[in-house]
């Protein structure tokens, strides 16, 4: 995932796949999972919200200066993206 120059570096399919399943199995009520860009560790972070406004908390990637920028979000359940 994720393997462009639009973005700072792949994903592998199965760290995804496990952030989506620990969401799921989490027992807060979570619907979306973040991957979140960490400049500073160089590494995607998961990060997992209830309500959709939460992603309005983090700057897209590549449009602020932040240390940690939104890349994509997803829909835990129907894995689609949401943002």
């Amino acid at each position: 995932m994720f393997d462009s120059p639009d973005y700072p570096k792949p994903l592998s399919e199965s760290d995804f796949e496990n952030w989506l399943e620990e969401g799921r199995n989490s027992p807060m009520p979570y619907s979306y999972l973040l991957i979140v860009w960490d400049e500073l560790e160089a590494r995607y972070i998961p990060v997992y919200v209830e309500s959709r406004e939460e992603l309005q908390s983090y700057p897209k990637y590549g449009s602020s200066p932040e240390r940690q920028s939104l890349i994509a979000a997803y829909d835990i359940y129907s894995e689609s993206k949401v943002g």
